[in-house]
Formats: C-alpha cells, structure tokens, sequence
C-alpha cells in the first residue's frame, strides 16, 4: 500500500468532502481516502499496482476540484 497526501484547491464545505472521498473512495485499490477541508489536502492510501495517482487526480478534477 501506498499514501499520498495531494493539495487540493476549491474544496469549501461538507459536500465538497464527499463528493471527493465518495468518487475516489470508488476507484479500485483505493483503501481510505481523508479530506482534511481546512488545509485543503487530500489523504489516499491505495495499492499501487491496481490504482495510480494520475488516476485519482483525474478523479478529483472530474469533480470539479484542481490538484495543485
């Protein structure tokens, strides 16, 4: 498994919180996914092998948020 910690940009509320940890808690070989709203950062563990994080960065812009 591995972690990535990614700076995310115009996440402001608690829908913002889910709607990027339910669309990348979905991808496959995502284990836990974390918003922490107020520094603007976003926890993924994940495996490798299976998910990618091009992949989950797509994922979040997908929902309308810039990874920095």
């Amino acid at each position: 498994m591995e972690n990535v910690t990614l700076n995310v940009s115009g996440m402001t509320c608690g829908h913002c919180v889910k709607a990027v940890e339910g669309s990348v808690g979905k991808l496959e070989g995502v284990e836990n996914v974390k918003v922490d709203l107020e520094n603007g950062k976003v926890d993924v563990k994940f495996n490798a092998n299976v998910a990618t994080i091009d992949k989950i960065k797509e994922t979040i812009d997908d929902q309308g948020y810039e990874v920095k």
